[in-house]
């Protein structure tokens, strides 16, 4: 199987949101739709990535002098959004924000292909919780139990395919368990399941689940990446927990409708260059755990293919399985 980076996305607001253009602001400083930019998000609201793209299609939308109408559109693990973008006309307007790294059973339409590649917007690690009610020490607990008792974990994500989900299924190779995994239809449900003691496990997006974790409604066993996260500093990275060599995080990227004229594209990217650059990103991706992107399109396109070959390995070797329609 090959890795098929794909789109997830998130935005202002459950449904549809329109962010008017500061007033006595005559003519859009981005020439770019004749009306609004629709931003599709393919997740529901609640994870990372509709905390950050909320904050981001704000302050998009106070640059450009346009407004951005923000639409969710959960379902396949964020295929129907991508498949929706990917059919759309550049004269559209249409923004998606793509999670990943991210994996499809079938092909789908993929950045700098079917999809114009606009920018990096963030990146940073996911975070291993479950419910404090029922919480065992450390994640070596956790994953000796699981070994014993394997009929009796699982671990929820945001969705098959997605980066959580190749997290779990890393970590089942490292620890050598079968838990199984869970998807959802985006990181929001995933932490409500978790938290209320449905299921035992979830690997997320540290957005979410930092509230419940310092509510004392999560218990934090572990962040993914091989540094620790500055919002919970007594939590141990899993190669500390003793699997070295572990590191998964994820990432979120802007990408455009096809056939955008290539002066315009820069001229958005330089939008979104300041939007990330602004004091509410900034302080959204700290609170997120994560680190503001950049960068030019070219840069997204040669991030992509780097990450692509380092989830090869995990795709060869048949630990991720994934059905059409999931």
């Amino acid at each position: 199987m090959k890795l098929a980076i794909r789109s997830g996305v998130a935005w202002l607001t459950l449904g549809c949101v329109g962010m008017m253009p500061l007033s006595g602001q005559a003519e859009p400083a981005l020439p770019w739709p004749a009306k609004q930019i629709t931003w599709v998000v393919g997740f529901v609201p609640g994870g990372t990535a509709d905390v950050l793209t909320r904050v981001a299609a704000q302050d998009l939308a106070s640059r450009t002098g346009l407004n951005v109408v923000v639409e969710n559109k959960p379902g396949a693990s964020g295929a129907i959004a991508l498949q929706q973008v990917a059919r759309s006309q550049a004269s559209d307007g249409y923004l998606l924000t793509v999670p990943g790294p991210l994996i499809y059973p079938t092909p789908q339409p993929a950045i700098g292909k079917e999809l114009a590649p606009v920018m990096l917007m963030a990146q940073g690690p996911m975070v291993i919780v479950g419910p404090s009610q029922r919480a065992l020490p450390t994640l070596r607990d956790v994953l000796a139990d699981a070994r014993q008792r394997p009929e009796s974990w699982s671990y929820g994500s945001s969705g098959n395919g997605t980066s959580q989900h190749l997290a779990g299924e890393l970590l089942n190779q490292y620890a050598g368990t079968h838990i199984m995994h869970i998807p959802y239809k985006g990181g929001g449900q995933a932490v409500s399941d978790v938290a209320g003691g449905q299921i035992p496990l979830a690997i997320l997006g540290s957005a979410p689940v930092l509230p419940q974790i310092k509510a004392g409604k999560l218990k934090a066993y572990a962040v993914t990446t091989s540094v620790r996260l500055d919002a919970l500093p007594d939590v141990p990275t899993v190669a500390a927990a003793g699997f070295a060599g572990y590191d998964a995080s994820q990432w979120f990227s802007v990408a455009a409708s096809p056939g955008i004229d290539a002066t315009v594209l820069d001229q958005l990217n330089a939008a979104l260059q300041q939007t990330v650059r602004s004091q509410a990103f900034q302080a959204a991706v700290k609170n997120a755990g994560m680190v503001a992107g950049g960068g030019s399109s070219d840069d997204l396109q040669k991030f992509i293919a780097e990450d692509t070959a380092k989830w090869q390995k995990l795709l060869d070797s048949g630990a991720v399985k994934l059905k059409d329609g999931s």
